[in-house]
């Protein structure tokens, strides 16, 4: 989707940019209930009632109510960053210093031909230093801020990134608690992590599944074969549980009493049991 080249020094890496993953969300349109017929969506002037030509359409930003200034495309082009080819790196620096919400969208870059040997010295070079790099680059037109790391598969992968004032700091919720409220005991805390250790595995990201896009489908699919669709009633509110250690003690029963049938994994490496999750949703 784009080809430049990752600049840093004097080096330049020419690459080749594809885009890291591929949404599989089930798009609806809007219909008429009674004719099945598609919705034309329209532009219309709420004053006239009239659906205004598209050649008539300029943007406006809301100054106050009902107050606009308006921006023509000329005055947007002249603000455009200056075209460029080249992925400007800044900074290297851990990837542990990066708070994942500063992420936005992954993307692959690899190397374009007759680069692979400069390609290959740059991803060398940042897994032995354990560095991600910080860059910039210009995407549709609009400067990106961007994460480079080596990703698993002899590959670099580049994340566009959030803006540090597009975050909003913790601080600023209305409902985060006080730091005395956190607080719980020693034997709490013991039981907790207990509990987590009984629960963890490896990361096996092909274990879990979209299942709600699965069951859109299937109703889709039933719908379409003329199956009538029984809906089903609302579930029951989670009753809350008073008690914590109550409910850590019993979420650690379920887990050992999953664990003592002798088929289950060691802790390390096994699936939590359903009786464990059911337990500890409840």
């Amino acid at each position: 989707m784009w080809s430049g080249a990752i600049s840093f020094g004097l080096v330049n890496v020419p690459v080749k940019l594809y885009s890291a993953v591929s949404r599989k969300t089930v798009r609806f349109h809007q219909l008429n209930g009674e004719t099945q017929a598609r919705i034309a969506q329209k532009r219309v002037d709420p004053t006239t009632g009239e659906e205004v030509p598209f050649e008539n359409i300029v943007k406006g930003y809301e100054l106050t109510k009902e107050r606009y200034v308006v921006i023509t495309p000329d005055e947007l082009d002249a603000l455009d960053p200056e075209k460029s080819r080249t992925i400007d790196i800044e900074d290297f620096v851990d990837l542990s210093e990066i708070d994942p919400v500063y992420y936005d969208h992954p993307y692959y870059l690899v190397p374009d031909k007759g680069a692979a040997k400069a390609y290959g010295l740059l991803l060398d070079a940042m897994q032995q230093a354990g560095k991600v790099a910080i860059a910039r680059v210009v995407l549709r037109s609009k400067e990106q801020l961007v994460a480079i790391r080596p990703a698993p598969g002899g590959v670099l992968m580049m994340e566009t990134m959030i803006f540090a004032d597009e975050v909003i700091p913790p601080g600023d919720l209305d409902d985060l608690p006080e730091a005395d409220e956190l607080k719980v005991s020693e034997r709490e805390l013991k039981m907790a992590q207990q509990l987590i250790e009984s629960l963890s595995s490896d990361f096996a990201p092909d274990k879990y599944r979209d299942e709600y896009r699965e069951k859109v489908l299937q109703l889709i699919e039933r719908k379409a074969a003329g199956e009538e669709i029984a809906v089903a009633p609302e579930a029951p509110e989670p009753a809350k549980v008073p008690d914590l250690m109550a409910a850590l003690e019993a979420s650690l029963a379920a887990v050992k009493g999953g664990d003592d049938d002798g088929k289950s994994e060691p802790a390390k490496k096994r699936k939590p049991a359903p009786s464990a999750r059911s337990k500890t949703a409840a």
